[in-house]
């Protein structure tokens, strides 16, 4: 039982990594972008649930994990925000070499609009609630500097990807709530949420990793054009 979250964390990867050296995805040759985007996105997630961890509003099962802890988290929780993004990036990567989805600009912009409006609306009505309230909030902060800052052009790809990405999510999130075990792996104060689950899962959840992924893929975008550039550079001064 102590290993079980381990166990979840390699179950989500081992695949995914498996596959990144297939011949017609070539995730592997991507890498390096991955875990500099990672890096960045690993490191704000992590300040954010040793703070959520500290004031009780999560808390994890000492009865499935291996009691390794870093900066007063277990190591298991440390590893999901990787290898949950990395199955995710993965995924991604795979579906955009073969389907080509593009979204309408004025459609794409409004959907965004309203999907920020709706978060912020629900996050200030539930501010009291300090994992409904940050999560939407930030979400929402997110998805506009994203969209008309940085000004992404694969807003409406993701949307459509995300339910995708959504059917491992609520396995492994599934599990960690409690699903097929007599207790949860990791708890949650229901003080601080809305207190809706899907199945065993907080509705927070699924907010809480659409922001996890998009932060993610941007930064793995942003790294990839850096690191194509810098390609097309030196490939012109061997000339």
């Amino acid at each position: 039982m102590k290993y079980t979250y381990l166990l979840i964390n390699f179950i989500t990867i081992i695949i995914p990594f498996l596959f990144s050296f297939h011949s017609k995805l070539n995730f592997y040759k991507t890498w390096k972008a991955f875990f500099g985007a990672n890096l960045i996105a690993t490191f704000l997630f992590v300040i954010w649930d040793i703070i959520f961890t500290n004031k009780g509003i999560w808390g994890f099962n000492p009865n499935y994990i291996t009691g390794v802890y870093v900066l007063n988290l277990p190591i298991e929780e440390i590893l999901f925000f990787i290898c949950i993004p990395f199955s995710c990036v993965f995924t991604y990567h795979s579906i955009n070499l073969f389907l080509k989805i593009q979204w309408g600009k004025k459609f794409e912009d409004l959907f965004c609009v309203f999907l920020i409006l709706l978060l912020l609306t629900s996050g200030i009505i539930e501010h009291q609630k300090l994992y409904t309230s940050i999560t939407f909030i930030s979400t929402a902060i997110l998805l506009f500097l994203l969209k008309f800052v940085f000004k992404i052009q694969w807003f409406g790809k993701f949307i459509h990807i995300y339910p995708v990405l959504l059917i491992p999510f609520f396995i492994v999130n599934g599990v960690l709530t409690g699903t097929g075990l007599h207790e949860p792996i990791v708890w949650y104060n229901n003080a601080e949420n809305m207190g809706i689950r899907l199945f065993t899962i907080p509705i927070e959840d699924v907010i809480y990793g659409f922001e996890l992924i998009l932060l993610n893929i941007f930064l793995y975008d942003f790294f990839i054009t850096i690191i194509n550039n810098n390609d097309s550079h030196n490939h012109i001064n061997d000339f």
